[in-house]
């Protein structure tokens, strides 16, 4: 028996469309970087790209759980000594909604060449609920997963 290892030809790419408004973020995120990966199709390769791309909505509604909004911050470094900045998950879901889960899901995809130039352009996320993707007829995921609590 041979193992299965898929080839550029036999890769099918969709898109998808995930309504973040009341999920939670971290249930929301390992879903959508599964998608992303290919890990959700049975022709999963490793070191291939067999993932799917996946339009966020409502990016602004999405959710934390327990005392995360008080206490969860962002690390960001200038490149001076001590000049390290950290911004409250507050101010980041009202300034940049979309930056709090594009952080989430890359933070779940691996921290390889393929995970760093082909995946993290397979995510596009929108605050709101409108997106200029229509042509590509996205179909739409829901996960009972990632329902909020």
């Amino acid at each position: 028996m041979k193992t299965y290892s898929a080839t550029p030809k036999d890769i099918d790419r969709r898109w998808y469309i995930v309504d973040a408004e009341g999920m939670v973020l971290g249930r929301l995120a390992s879903e959508v970087a599964k998608i992303i990966r290919g890990k959700h199709k049975p022709m999963y390769t490793p070191h291939m790209d067999t993932g799917d791309f996946v339009i966020v909505i409502n990016a602004s509604k999405v959710q934390v759980t327990g005392r995360k909004a008080e206490q969860k911050t962002y690390f960001s470094h200038t490149g001076y000594m001590g000049h390290e900045k950290h911004t409250p998950f507050a101010t980041m879901l009202a300034k940049h909604p979309e930056r709090v889960i594009e952080k989430a899901v890359y933070g779940m995809l691996p921290k390889t060449a393929l995970g760093r130039q082909v995946l993290r352009r397979k995510l596009r996320v929108f605050a709101g609920a409108e997106h200029p993707h229509i042509a590509q007829s996205p179909a739409k995921l829901s996960f009972s997963t990632a329902e909020a609590k």
